[in-house]
């Protein structure tokens, strides 16, 4: 299993009832679901290593 890097989050409680519940509807921890989040944030904004940005995207269309 890859290693993940640990850090404290300080999040506003009602935010994070919010993403306990979503989470739950998921299926996911609430780690998960911030991760996959995250992630998909990343994905979409083209941040992520080897994926084209949401401007290369839009001139290959």
């Amino acid at each position: 299993m890859a290693a993940r890097k640990n850090f404290p989050l300080r999040i506003d409680p009602k935010l994070y009832e919010v993403l306990e519940r979503w989470a739950a509807d998921e299926l996911r921890s609430v780690n998960a679901h911030i991760e996959y989040l995250l992630r998909e944030a990343t994905r979409r904004a083209g941040r992520l290593p080897g994926q084209n940005t949401p401007e290369k995207q839009r001139e290959d269309a």
